[in-house]
């Protein structure tokens, strides 16, 4: 994965501005996996930069994935 910084923090805007309603199941799985890979991805950038607003950028990355996941682990029953 040899992607620039802005790159990765442009793919992480637009996951931040993701629509959450009307996502099936697997839009939910799908975009949980690329939250992941796109946090992954700035880390390993961090690592070597420790830069604060890389970090800032993971942690609203993980937020948004975990309201994603939320909806995907708790299926209200009918």
């Amino acid at each position: 994965m040899n992607n620039s910084v802005e790159d990765l923090l442009t793919q992480a805007e637009e996951y931040e501005k993701l629509a959450m309603s009307h996502m099936s199941t697997s839009d939910r799985v799908k975009y949980s996996r690329e939250g992941k890979a796109i946090v992954l991805a700035i880390n390993e950038i961090y690592k070597e930069s420790k830069d604060p607003d890389l970090m800032d950028w993971m942690k609203r990355v993980t937020a948004k994935k975990q309201k994603i996941e939320k909806r995907i682990k708790h299926v209200p029953t009918v």
